[in-house]
């Protein structure tokens, strides 16, 4: 497994949504999915269950993150820690 950190802002909506484990039968997982900018380059963010409750509840566009996560094979960065500043800065 891999892993990275990155710093970035938020650039798109945090978008929620609930699937069905269908191996675990039938529990509920929580996703969270948005876009951060890295040095002009747009990244593909993930989490899962309480992760995605918690970017869901805290995080708004222009927020600076701080992630710890590693690189899917799709090319999005799943988040395996998130830390955040409440003011919105420029980079």
């Amino acid at each position: 497994m891999n892993i990275c950190f990155l710093i970035g802002k938020i650039i798109s909506e945090i978008k929620f949504d609930f699937v069905i484990d269908e191996e675990g039968f039938g529990k509920k997982i929580s996703i969270v999915r948005f876009c951060i900018d890295v040095l002009e380059e747009r990244i593909n963010v993930v989490g899962y269950n309480k992760l995605a409750d918690f970017c869901y509840q805290k995080l708004n566009i222009g927020n600076i993150v701080f992630i710890e996560g590693f690189l899917r094979t799709d090319g999005k960065i799943e988040i395996k820690n998130i830390e955040y500043s409440k003011e919105n800065k420029k980079l």
